[in-house]
Protein backbone atom coordinates (compact mmCIF):
# COMPACT_ATOMS: atom_id res chain seq x y z
CA UNK A 1 0.00 0.00 0.00
CA UNK A 2 1.43 3.40 -1.12
CA UNK A 3 2.42 5.52 1.63
CA UNK A 4 2.62 9.86 1.70
CA UNK A 5 6.61 9.14 2.48
CA UNK A 6 6.63 7.22 -0.98
CA UNK A 7 6.62 10.63 -2.21
CA UNK A 8 9.60 12.02 -0.11
CA UNK A 9 12.80 11.11 -1.60
CA UNK A 10 16.06 11.20 0.41
CA UNK A 11 17.83 13.31 -2.54
CA UNK A 12 15.55 16.09 -1.39
CA UNK A 13 15.65 16.42 2.41
CA UNK A 14 14.86 19.48 3.19
CA UNK A 15 16.00 20.66 7.01
CA UNK A 16 16.26 23.98 8.76
CA UNK A 17 12.88 25.72 7.97
CA UNK A 18 11.83 27.83 10.38
CA UNK A 19 8.71 29.85 11.43
CA UNK A 20 10.19 32.97 9.96
CA UNK A 21 10.52 31.12 6.72
CA UNK A 22 6.65 30.63 6.25
CA UNK A 23 6.04 33.65 7.34
CA UNK A 24 8.30 34.84 4.24
CA UNK A 25 6.52 32.67 2.12
CA UNK A 26 3.38 33.86 2.54
CA UNK A 27 4.34 36.59 -0.23
CA UNK A 28 4.28 33.70 -2.55
CA UNK A 29 1.35 32.58 -1.18
CA UNK A 30 -0.78 36.01 -2.15
CA UNK A 31 1.16 35.91 -5.73
CA UNK A 32 -0.28 32.51 -6.22
CA UNK A 33 -3.79 33.64 -5.24
CA UNK A 34 -3.48 36.40 -7.81
CA UNK A 35 -2.38 34.39 -10.37
CA UNK A 36 -5.32 32.33 -9.80
CA UNK A 37 -7.25 34.85 -10.73
CA UNK A 38 -6.04 35.45 -13.84
CA UNK A 39 -6.03 31.32 -15.24
CA UNK A 40 -8.11 28.93 -16.00
CA UNK A 41 -5.75 26.47 -14.55
CA UNK A 42 -5.77 25.20 -11.02
CA UNK A 43 -2.28 25.89 -8.73
CA UNK A 44 -1.12 24.55 -5.79
CA UNK A 45 2.24 24.69 -4.22
CA UNK A 46 3.98 21.43 -2.81
CA UNK A 47 5.58 22.55 1.07
CA UNK A 48 8.67 19.33 0.75
CA UNK A 49 9.59 20.10 4.32
CA UNK A 50 6.42 19.38 6.41
CA UNK A 51 5.08 17.18 3.26
CA UNK A 52 2.00 18.91 2.49
CA UNK A 53 0.26 21.40 0.27
CA UNK A 54 0.95 25.10 1.32
CA UNK A 55 -1.79 26.65 -0.72
CA UNK A 56 -4.50 25.12 -2.98
CA UNK A 57 -6.59 27.39 -5.64
CA UNK A 58 -9.92 27.69 -5.20
CA UNK A 59 -10.66 25.88 -8.88
CA UNK A 60 -12.89 22.90 -8.98
CA UNK A 61 -10.65 21.18 -11.25
CA UNK A 62 -8.45 19.84 -8.71
CA UNK A 63 -10.63 19.82 -6.07
CA UNK A 64 -13.10 16.54 -6.93
CA UNK A 65 -15.79 17.99 -4.56
CA UNK A 66 -13.65 19.02 -1.89
CA UNK A 67 -13.20 22.79 -0.75
CA UNK A 68 -9.51 24.10 -1.83
CA UNK A 69 -8.57 23.82 1.97
CA UNK A 70 -9.84 20.59 2.89
CA UNK A 71 -7.75 19.51 -0.45
CA UNK A 72 -4.70 21.55 1.36
CA UNK A 73 -5.05 19.54 4.33
CA UNK A 74 -5.38 16.18 2.41
CA UNK A 75 -2.15 16.90 0.99
CA UNK A 76 -0.35 14.12 -0.65
CA UNK A 77 -3.27 11.76 0.61
CA UNK A 78 -5.36 13.08 -2.31
CA UNK A 79 -3.24 11.80 -4.76
CA UNK A 80 -3.74 8.04 -3.00
CA UNK A 81 -7.52 8.64 -2.92
CA UNK A 82 -8.04 10.13 -6.12
CA UNK A 83 -5.63 9.38 -8.57
CA UNK A 84 -5.64 5.47 -10.03
CA UNK A 85 -3.18 2.83 -8.36
CA UNK A 86 -1.19 2.61 -10.93
CA UNK A 87 -0.99 5.72 -11.41
CA UNK A 88 -0.24 6.02 -8.20
CA UNK A 89 2.83 3.88 -8.79
CA UNK A 90 3.38 6.05 -11.77
CA UNK A 91 3.86 9.31 -9.95
CA UNK A 92 6.02 7.63 -7.40
CA UNK A 93 9.00 6.84 -10.10
CA UNK A 94 8.43 10.61 -11.90
CA UNK A 95 9.19 12.24 -8.19
CA UNK A 96 12.35 9.68 -8.17
CA UNK A 97 13.42 9.98 -12.04
CA UNK A 98 12.25 14.10 -11.24
CA UNK A 99 14.47 14.80 -8.61
CA UNK A 100 17.43 13.26 -10.04
CA UNK A 101 17.45 14.95 -13.39
CA UNK A 102 16.68 18.01 -11.29
CA UNK A 103 20.08 17.16 -9.08
CA UNK A 104 22.08 16.50 -12.46
CA UNK A 105 21.61 20.00 -13.10
CA UNK A 106 24.08 23.00 -11.91
CA UNK A 107 22.72 24.99 -8.83
CA UNK A 108 22.65 27.81 -10.72
CA UNK A 109 20.16 26.36 -13.33
CA UNK A 110 18.01 24.63 -10.87
CA UNK A 111 15.55 27.30 -10.62
CA UNK A 112 15.04 26.97 -14.73
CA UNK A 113 13.26 23.69 -14.66
CA UNK A 114 10.78 22.24 -15.28
CA UNK A 115 8.85 18.80 -15.78
CA UNK A 116 5.41 18.04 -16.90
CA UNK A 117 3.33 14.28 -16.88
CA UNK A 118 -0.21 13.58 -17.21
CA UNK A 119 -1.94 11.36 -15.00
CA UNK A 120 -6.33 10.58 -14.52
CA UNK A 121 -7.74 11.74 -11.43
CA UNK A 122 -11.25 10.29 -10.63
CA UNK A 123 -13.98 13.54 -9.70
CA UNK A 124 -17.29 12.05 -9.01
CA UNK A 125 -18.22 9.45 -11.59
CA UNK A 126 -15.61 10.79 -14.27
CA UNK A 127 -12.05 9.67 -14.92
CA UNK A 128 -9.71 13.27 -15.86
CA UNK A 129 -6.90 13.56 -17.72
CA UNK A 130 -4.67 16.39 -16.49
CA UNK A 131 -1.97 18.06 -17.72
CA UNK A 132 1.04 18.56 -14.38
CA UNK A 133 3.92 20.92 -14.46
CA UNK A 134 6.19 21.57 -11.04
CA UNK A 135 8.90 24.14 -11.20
CA UNK A 136 10.84 24.61 -8.27
CA UNK A 137 9.42 28.03 -6.16
CA UNK A 138 11.71 28.36 -3.32
CA UNK A 139 15.16 26.77 -2.96
CA UNK A 140 16.98 26.15 0.65
CA UNK A 141 20.32 27.82 0.58
CA UNK A 142 21.92 24.19 -0.77
CA UNK A 143 20.10 23.91 -3.55
CA UNK A 144 17.02 21.89 -2.92
CA UNK A 145 13.20 22.34 -3.16
CA UNK A 146 11.97 23.73 -0.21
CA UNK A 147 8.58 24.93 -2.19
CA UNK A 148 7.21 23.87 -5.88
CA UNK A 149 4.90 25.97 -7.68
CA UNK A 150 2.16 23.43 -9.27
CA UNK A 151 -0.42 23.89 -12.69
CA UNK A 152 -3.07 21.75 -13.21
CA UNK A 153 -4.64 21.56 -16.38
CA UNK A 154 -7.17 19.27 -18.23
CA UNK A 155 -6.35 17.27 -21.43
CA UNK A 156 -8.06 16.28 -24.66
CA UNK A 157 -6.58 12.95 -24.46
CA UNK A 158 -6.83 9.89 -23.06
CA UNK A 159 -3.54 8.25 -21.81
CA UNK A 160 -1.39 9.32 -18.87
CA UNK A 161 2.55 9.98 -19.69
CA UNK A 162 3.37 12.25 -21.65
CA UNK A 163 6.69 13.11 -19.57
CA UNK A 164 8.84 15.89 -19.94
CA UNK A 165 12.21 17.87 -18.42
CA UNK A 166 12.69 20.99 -19.48
CA UNK A 167 15.95 23.19 -18.47
CA UNK A 168 14.81 26.61 -19.57
CA UNK A 169 18.55 28.52 -19.53
CA UNK A 170 19.70 25.34 -21.79
CA UNK A 171 16.78 24.38 -23.53
CA UNK A 172 17.60 21.28 -23.16
CA UNK A 173 14.52 19.04 -23.59
CA UNK A 174 14.49 15.20 -22.29
CA UNK A 175 11.53 12.77 -22.16
CA UNK A 176 11.16 9.72 -19.66
CA UNK A 177 10.33 6.66 -20.99
CA UNK A 178 8.12 4.60 -18.07
CA UNK A 179 9.07 1.14 -19.83
CA UNK A 180 12.91 1.75 -20.29
CA UNK A 181 12.92 3.76 -16.81
CA UNK A 182 15.21 6.26 -18.09
CA UNK A 183 15.43 9.99 -19.50
CA UNK A 184 16.42 10.57 -23.01
CA UNK A 185 17.27 13.67 -24.73
CA UNK A 186 14.93 15.40 -27.27
CA UNK A 187 16.22 17.75 -29.94
CA UNK A 188 16.52 21.19 -28.42
CA UNK A 189 13.50 23.42 -30.24
CA UNK A 190 14.85 26.24 -32.94
CA UNK A 191 12.78 28.58 -34.93
CA UNK A 192 13.86 30.77 -38.35
CA UNK A 193 13.47 34.11 -37.83
CA UNK A 194 10.38 34.43 -39.84
CA UNK A 195 8.81 32.17 -37.93
CA UNK A 196 10.01 34.54 -34.73
CA UNK A 197 8.60 37.45 -36.48
CA UNK A 198 5.29 35.57 -36.85
CA UNK A 199 4.77 34.69 -33.33
CA UNK A 200 5.39 38.19 -32.25
CA UNK A 201 3.15 39.78 -34.54
CA UNK A 202 0.64 37.18 -33.84
CA UNK A 203 1.25 38.33 -29.80
CA UNK A 204 0.49 41.78 -31.19
CA UNK A 205 -3.10 40.75 -32.61
CA UNK A 206 -2.10 40.92 -36.29
CA UNK A 207 -4.77 38.42 -38.56
CA UNK A 208 -2.90 36.18 -40.99
CA UNK A 209 -3.57 38.83 -43.44
CA UNK A 210 -2.06 41.49 -41.98
CA UNK A 211 0.73 39.61 -41.15
CA UNK A 212 1.53 38.83 -44.44
CA UNK A 213 1.53 42.55 -45.50
CA UNK A 214 3.45 43.49 -42.78
CA UNK A 215 6.47 40.76 -43.57
CA UNK A 216 6.04 41.46 -47.39
CA UNK A 217 4.82 37.61 -48.31
CA UNK A 218 2.32 35.84 -49.68
CA UNK A 219 -0.66 34.71 -47.03
CA UNK A 220 -0.31 31.14 -48.64
CA UNK A 221 3.85 31.62 -46.87
CA UNK A 222 2.54 32.67 -43.81
CA UNK A 223 0.39 29.31 -43.38
CA UNK A 224 3.42 27.21 -44.91
CA UNK A 225 5.51 29.10 -41.92
CA UNK A 226 2.56 28.68 -39.02
CA UNK A 227 2.28 24.88 -40.10
CA UNK A 228 5.87 24.72 -39.46
CA UNK A 229 5.72 26.50 -35.81
CA UNK A 230 2.94 24.37 -34.56
CA UNK A 231 4.73 21.21 -36.00
CA UNK A 232 8.02 22.13 -34.14
CA UNK A 233 6.10 23.06 -31.01
CA UNK A 234 3.49 20.00 -31.10
CA UNK A 235 0.96 22.24 -30.63
CA UNK A 236 -2.84 22.68 -32.35
CA UNK A 237 -3.60 26.11 -32.38
CA UNK A 238 -1.74 29.89 -32.04
CA UNK A 239 -2.67 30.24 -28.50
CA UNK A 240 -1.03 26.93 -27.29
CA UNK A 241 2.28 28.10 -29.52
CA UNK A 242 2.23 31.55 -28.26
CA UNK A 243 2.37 29.89 -24.71
CA UNK A 244 5.09 27.62 -25.36
CA UNK A 245 7.23 29.64 -27.29
CA UNK A 246 7.17 32.63 -24.86
CA UNK A 247 7.49 29.70 -21.87
CA UNK A 248 10.95 28.57 -23.78
CA UNK A 249 12.41 31.82 -24.30
CA UNK A 250 12.22 31.15 -28.47
CA UNK A 251 10.46 34.83 -28.91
Amino acid sequence: MPQIDDFFMYENRVEGITEADYQRAQLYVEAAKAFAQTTYQSIYIIDYYRKNFLYVSDNPLFLCGHTADEVRQMGYSFYLDYVPKEEVEMLKELNRSGFRAFYDEPVENRCQCMMSYDFHITSGNRLLLISHKITPLVMTADGRVWLALCTVSLLPHKEAGHIEFRQFRTGEKREYSLQGHRWRNRETITLKSEEKQILTLSAQGYTMKEIAEQMLRSFDTIKFYRRQIFEKLDVQNITEALALATNYGLV
